[in-house]
């Protein structure tokens, strides 16, 4: 199935950016289960909502937020090794945003695309290849590529730097709120993908 949107075709997109987390592939589950078994290790629990009222945020801007919340203190980078293995452990259960997804395949090769992720690089990379999407893309650029993780602007002037497009020809396909803030940042027109997907659910 590919799924023909209007703002692809607009002449304006030269471009397209896509985020991958609840974009491209549908892990929240899977790293809420990775998070959970981690927190438990450390004498620490994770409440399911809590955890998906905050899927925009960066791994340090969710670890942050939860040692304000709780008024926790815990070895962030050990906590998140933990949280990787657990994650590449459950990659199997990992899938396909089917719609997103048909957008990348139909616009392969046919126009620059690049995946823009607040995530870690291992866990981005390790994703696209468990979806079998990562050979779509020319880029994929990272959190720790830059000084800040969305809303910041900086990953999608970053893709869009690599590509060799301006940001005003980019059309960034996002699931947050933090992600839509930092494509209106860059100065690019973006699509919130939730409408679209409960409408394919309904």
């Amino acid at each position: 199935m590919t799924t023909t949107l209007p703002e692809v075709s607009d002449p304006r997109t030269q471009a397209l950016i896509f985020d991958c987390d609840g974009t491209l592939a549908d892990t929240a589950p899977v790293h809420f289960l990775a998070l959970e078994g981690a927190f438990r290790t450390i004498g620490h629990s994770i409440a399911r909502d809590w955890y998906f009222d905050r899927l925009g945020l960066s791994r340090d801007d969710l670890f942050a937020a939860y040692r304000q919340d709780h008024a926790a203190a815990f070895d962030g980078d050990a906590l998140a090794r933990h949280c990787h293995v657990l994650f590449h452990e459950n990659l199997h259960a990992v899938r396909e945003v089917a719609l997103v997804a048909s957008v990348a395949r139909g616009n392969a090769g046919r126009r620059p695309m690049s995946v823009a992720s607040g995530g870690q690089r291992p866990i981005v990379e390790a994703t696209l290849d468990a979806i079998g999407l990562r050979p779509l893309f020319e880029h994929v650029v990272t959190v720790e590529e830059v000084a800040r993780g969305k809303p910041s602007p900086e990953l999608f002037l970053l893709a869009a730097h690599r590509m060799g497009v301006e940001p005003g020809g980019c059309l960034v396909f996002e699931d947050s709120p933090e992600g839509l803030e930092a494509a209106a940042r860059a100065g690019m027109r973006a699509i919130d993908v939730r409408p679209l997907l409960r409408a394919e659910a309904a």
